[in-house]
């Protein structure tokens, strides 16, 4: 398989300085784990957030950066897709016979982010037996779902990103509080920030979809079953955003380098 291939190349070409690869897995590693400390301090001074204890909050934050993570690992062509622009890349990978989508995808791989993974993974460990939550199959599912979910609204994020770009050239700085600000929300339930801010993230950019409703369901906060399939309706999250990249794509002008 050629993407198999991509892969093993680009892990080969970065463990080609495996002091620097080691020592930037774990300072992604660390970089995430503040986050981690700034739950636990809140914590050891009040019981619960709106309801939510320790463990449940360490449940959606896992989640959410694990997801995220593994994102930024495979889809990390489309965050820096601006430099391909830049630099004319984009048009040696027009005329080559494979799709673009691919070509981008398999442009950049950071297998350093498996530093955040292992410590999202790390904390769910501890979260899932200490929750409270009965683990039953359909909550195993909802789980999994989750974490699906999370990768298909952060892979269109990337891909919208990519998408803008063909209009401004740079990237716009602004879109990083919907990529790495939705990181960071979703480190609590999306209701503790508000009615507009749950809405935005629900009918806008659907991270509620993946993150709180079937958050909800798995703690055992409602019992629509659901909020349990409300994950892959974030997926479709891709679609509209694959379109826009597509108009961009359309009306790119090549740079004639």
């Amino acid at each position: 398989m050629l993407y198999r291939r991509y892969l093993g190349m680009l892990l080969k070409s970065q463990l080609q300085y495996k002091a620097s690869f080691i020592m930037t897995t774990i300072g992604q590693f660390l970089v995430s784990f503040t986050t981690f400390l700034g739950i636990y301090f809140l914590f050891s001074r009040f019981q619960q957030v709106d309801g939510y204890t320790f463990p449940q909050i360490l449940l959606c934050f896992s989640t959410v950066l694990m997801s995220y993570s593994f994102t930024e690992c495979f889809a990390r062509g489309f965050d820096v897709f601006p430099r391909l622009i830049r630099t004319g890349e984009l048009d040696r990978i027009l005329v080559r016979p494979r799709s673009v989508v691919f070509q981008v995808l398999t442009s950049t791989m950071d297998f350093s982010r498996f530093g955040r993974f292992f410590q999202a993974v790390l904390v769910m460990v501890y979260a899932i037996p200490a929750s409270g939550v009965v683990w039953t199959g359909d909550k195993i599912i909802t789980l999994m779902m989750m974490f699906l979910g999370g990768c298909g609204v952060f892979s269109g994020l990337f891909v919208l990103y990519a998408g803008i770009s063909f209009f401004t050239i740079d990237g716009l700085e602004f879109m990083n509080i919907f990529t790495d600000g939705s990181r960071e929300f979703g480190k609590y339930p999306l209701s503790i920030y508000g009615e507009g801010v749950l809405k935005l993230l629900t009918y806008v950019i659907p991270i509620a979809l993946f993150q709180y409703y079937p958050f909800l369901y798995l703690i055992g906060r409602t019992n629509n079953r659901l909020m349990m399939i409300l994950p892959l309706v974030g997926f479709l999250f891709v679609v509209p955003c694959y379109g826009f990249f597509r108009l961009g794509l359309s009306k790119y002008q090549s740079t004639g380098s």
